[in-house]
């Protein structure tokens, strides 16, 4: 993705994601089930200058069919922190930090994952878009002096994830997640495997459960706040983009978590 190490992602970011979104050239189908679709992208044969993690670096495509939860409703369960709480079970903090625009901020998210692997944290900046055809969510991760990796956590990287949400009828929609990112932590290439094929229609899932709950939990819960729509009632505190940099992953330590898998994928099959 091209752009300065502080500036906002522009039109031709979201034009690009858009692509990506809905290209099916150089993708491999791993899961086609039930109005569900995961596909993984083909490496290039020969990596291109500066992805020399490219072994570890993977994208992944979900495409879930909704047939009875709007788009502007899904676009609204993405947006909401409050509401994620009640259906995010992995999260274990979540936070904004500070608004770059209207329609860009920048936030702090860490995540459990299943033992013996440490548990994960990013901080992204996200940005959005909205059209008469669809719905755009991307975010990146981003480095700030004021916000270094934890003890506690691997830092991964994203290089480029989000949404595509298109509206198919009044109460339909085609809900799109495509992520590019380094988990960090010398990963083996059979857990992103396992995740890609399997995790990923669980959590797709789950959003559309979340989806289906979200108005009569909206309703009780401040229906008229939705920042991510009306800008004025953001309360976060401004702050200037160039404060922020693109996080590489090749800038952070790797924690080599290879060795305890093995352990558990040997104890799994015995």
């Amino acid at each position: 993705m091209s752009r300065g190490a502080s500036s906002l992602p522009d039109d031709a970011v979201f034009s690009q994601f858009r692509k990506s979104c809905s290209s099916t050239e150089n993708w491999n189908s791993k899961y086609d089930k039930h109005g569900m679709q995961v596909w993984v992208e083909v490496p290039p044969a020969t990596p291109t200058p500066g992805q020399e993690s490219a072994g570890k670096i993977h994208m992944i495509k979900c495409r879930m069919t909704i047939a009875d939860v709007s788009a502007a409703t899904m676009y609204d369960v993405i947006h909401d922190a409050p509401y994620r709480s009640t259906w995010d079970h992995t999260m274990m903090e979540s936070y904004d930090i500070a608004r770059l625009s209207a329609n860009a901020d920048f936030g702090y998210y860490a995540w459990s994952c299943p033992p013996p692997l440490k548990n994960r944290d990013v901080v992204t900046l996200r940005t959005w878009q909205v059209t008469d055809e669809d719905y755009v969510i991307v975010n990146f991760s981003v480095k700030h002096q004021k916000h270094p990796p934890r003890h506690a956590f691997v830092r991964a990287i994203s290089i480029l994830s989000g949404y595509l949400i298109k509206p198919t009828g009044p109460n339909s929609c085609s809900f799109t997640y495509l992520s590019k990112a380094d988990p960090k932590g010398s990963l083996p290439k059979w857990v992103v495997n396992r995740a890609s094929q399997i995790l990923a229609p669980k959590v797709m899932k789950c959003l559309h459960k979340a989806g289906q709950r979200y108005p009569e939990w909206k309703s009780e819960n401040s229906p008229d706040q939705k920042p991510w729509l009306f800008p004025e009632q953001n309360v976060l505190p401004m702050m200037d983009p160039a404060e922020l940099s693109l996080q590489r992953a090749d800038s952070l330590e790797n924690v080599d978590e290879s060795a305890m898998v093995e352990v558990e994928k040997n104890g799994d099959s015995s």
